[in-house]
């Protein structure tokens, strides 16, 4: 009997989908059911300034016919409203025009995940209470005004933490679960300077076990260094200089070089990395790697979202090009083997050298610890990009700097890559240390 009357939950609903499809005609689908829970403390003028707490349950699903396709999500899970879109996803198919490469990529390339613990899930988040997220925005906003003093103008802190889970079953074969916690802590923070400018610095830590967050204090300190860094901030003359981009605003300047990686961009002709596997596209300096088995990494995974098992994947390998992201379907497109049709954690390696010792070795240069903003072109490699920072001579900031550009073209950018210097950014999915590159044309007065 395929109607139900009582709520599934998790395998059990995705199961059931399934079903409701073969029963409507579908050749193939795939669900994916989640849920997701979210829990908020912002802390501003030494009281709360935002508490929130939102569960989600979710649900989506593909289906194929004859070459038809549609993907669709609801959020409402009651047996009744399910019932209808089991079968409006399938009618909704029928419309759309037929494509030939659409289909599940099947039982054997799924092989089996990897069978590893990545530590994705803390234990102990189940026993955090309100009032332990509320001591540490309350922690983190008082340190915050007692080490920026009277220059202070406003500082907001928050400390955020989820759990999730996600169940996924393809009618080819296909069954995974992922469970992951995150914890994340930090703040916006401004100070005042002079003709009315507002210096502003952020910082935000995510981790997936709540014992490797930073300690409060030194969130705190990192927060207000910052904002301190840029006043007086200005613009120099534009000049072409030695720029090192900080690890953790290189993955503006790395967006613009994945985007061109891409299976669509790549089948559609609106990539500058078509045709130059094998090729150099950077200097020896410039290698990354996608690493989708770094424990408690927030990228990391077993399987990818075609359901392909994961692996560690060179995607430049000192400077040479050596694979593209692509899905099933583009692969079927373009007539390649599929990889993954997005990366895990990027890392790119650092070198042997400390940040203070490569700077010191520039000469005169900028230090970018900012970028607003921007634009690239996946077709051509030309980009732009706002940035603020520091101009810096013999390894020492001497000026602030902001309202400023930096332009070029990633065939060249990377090229220029000389160094990545210092210890990678420890809070994202970009695992980059500081790049260095010998000369960028910047943008000022």
């Amino acid at each position: 009997m395929n109607s139900r009357t009582h709520p599934l939950e998790g395998r059990e609903l995705a199961a059931w989908m399934l079903a409701r499809a073969k029963d409507a005609g579908a050749e193939a689908c795939r669900v994916r059911v989640h849920r997701r829970r979210f829990v908020s403390v912002r802390y501003r003028d030494r009281r709360p300034d935002l508490v929130s707490e939102a569960s989600t349950r979710g649900l989506a699903r593909e289906v194929f016919k004859a070459g038809h396709y549609a993907s669709e999500s609801t959020p409402d899970l009651r047996p009744a409203s399910l019932e209808g879109f089991a079968a409006q996803v399938l009618s909704r198919a029928l419309l759309t025009e037929a494509d030939p490469f659409r289909g599940l990529p099947g039982r054997e390339r799924y092989g089996v995940p990897p069978a590893l613990d990545l530590e994705l899930a803390d234990p102990a988040h189940a026993s955090l209470s309100l009032g332990e997220r509320h001591g540490v925005a309350r922690e983190l906003e008082a340190a915050c005004m007692d080490l920026a003093g009277p220059g202070l103008l406003s500082v907001e802190a928050t400390a955020n933490d989820q759990d999730s889970e996600e169940w996924v079953l393809s009618s080819d074969g296909f069954e995974g679960r992922e469970r992951g916690t995150e914890f994340w802590t930090g703040g916006l923070l401004s100070l005042r300077d002079e003709g009315g400018r507002r210096p502003e610095s952020w910082v935000y830590a995510g981790v997936r076990r709540r014992r490797d967050l930073p300690a409060v204090q030194a969130v705190a300190e990192e927060l207000v260094r910052r904002a301190r860094a840029g006043l007086g901030a200005g613009k120099i003359a534009s000049a072409t200089l030695p720029v090192v981009v900080e690890g953790r605003c290189a993955g503006t300047l790395l967006g613009g070089f994945l985007a061109a990686l891409g299976g669509r961009s790549l089948q559609q002709g609106q990539s500058f990395l078509a045709g130059r596997l094998g090729e150099r596209v950077g200097s020896p300096a410039f290698t990354l790697v996608d690493d989708p088995f770094i424990p408690a990494g927030l990228g990391s995974r077993r399987y990818d979202g075609d359901g392909l098992p994961a692996r560690r994947r060179g995607l430049v390998d000192g400077g040479v090009l050596r694979a593209h992201l692509v899905d099933w379907y583009y692969s079927r497109k373009l007539g390649v083997e599929p990889t993954t049709g997005s990366p895990s954690n990027l890392v790119l390696p650092a070198g042997g050298r400390g940040l203070e010792a490569a700077l010191k070795d520039l000469g005169r240069c900028v230090l970018v610890t900012e970028i607003i903003g921007g634009n690239a072109n996946p077709t051509t490699g030309d980009f732009s990009a706002g940035i603020a920072g520091s101009l810096c001579e013999g390894g020492r900031p001497v000026r602030a700097l902001a309202e400023m550009n930096i332009a070029g073209n990633h065939l060249q950018l990377w090229q220029r890559l000389i160094e990545a210097a210092g210890e990678p950014y420890p809070w994202g999915t970009l695992r980059v240390p500081a790049l260095v590159f010998d000369a960028v044309a910047v943008s000022g007065t």
